[in-house]
């Protein structure tokens, strides 16, 4: 991956980026430089600091497969927390397609290179890209897709996971914490698709959804994916900002 170094002191997104990552060997080697990086960052609250530094010292002592087996049960199993973008507003539809060729020509307009073995809308690879943009770029995409932090947030808070302070994280730096309250009930009664019937479901379901019905069926699903994109280049009335980084008030971390 090449990319230019991050304007506007946004290496906080990185350390996001990272934690949001199949953890390795790196990544516990790196917990003390991002603990310093997480305590640099003043836009957060020195409660949520507090709480991602603890999740960093204890990903730096925990036993590494542990930590493997713990990110492949919250992220390889189902897709309610599935870290791919516009997979929650397109699921497999052509329409995602369309919205990560779009993503992608952001990124080399950008001077942002990827494998190829990465898709545009992985979060963390975006989270990555977002750190080399300006402050304002920054916050116009964290608003658009902050209905889907909200979302991811409340379910792996219903999950117990370590993993909800980072889009919780996110969320924080443009203000919107709050979003997250009116997904937590509802998420209590979703039916979770990460157990075995449920995975079960969806081979079967996989098997039989590429035929000229489903193709039909795809060209009704919502755009609201693509539009992501295409939103990016409309001048905003009212823009979301980047909190300040100094005088902005405490906010407590949800109880989980």
């Amino acid at each position: 991956m090449q990319h230019p170094e991050p304007m506007g002191g946004m290496l906080s997104l990185r350390v996001l980026a990272r934690l949001l990552d199949y953890p390795g060997e790196a990544l516990q080697a790196a917990a003390g430089e991002m603990i310093e990086l997480i305590d640099a960052e003043r836009r957060w609250s020195a409660t949520l600091r507090t709480a991602l530094m603890d999740w960093c010292q204890r990903l730096a002592e925990a036993d590494l497969m542990d930590l493997q087996a713990e990110y492949v049960a919250c992220f390889d199993r189902g897709r309610a927390t599935s870290l791919l973008l516009f997979e929650h507003v397109h699921g497999e539809s052509r329409d995602r397609g369309q919205a990560m060729v779009d993503l992608m020509a952001e990124y080399r307009a950008a001077g942002f290179e990827i494998d190829a073995r990465e898709l545009p809308d992985y979060l963390p690879l975006f989270l990555e890209y977002l750190s080399t943009r300006p402050e304002e770029e920054i916050g116009r995409w964290l608003g658009e897709i902050r209905h889907i932090l909200a979302r991811i947030t409340a379910r792996l808070e219903e999950r117990d996971a370590d993993h909800a302070l980072v889009p919780l994280a996110l969320l924080a730096l443009i203000g919107a914490e709050g979003d997250v309250d009116a997904h937590r009930e509802e998420v209590k009664d979703e039916a979770r698709d990460d157990t075995p019937e449920a995975l079960d479901a969806i081979w079967e379901e996989e098997a039989v959804r590429f035929s000229a019905a489903s193709d039909q069926d795809c060209a009704l699903q919502s755009a609201e994916g693509r539009r992501l994109a295409e939103r990016k280049h409309q001048v905003s009335s009212d823009p979301v900002k980047i909190m300040p980084g100094s005088g902005s008030t405490d906010r407590a971390v949800s109880d989980r």
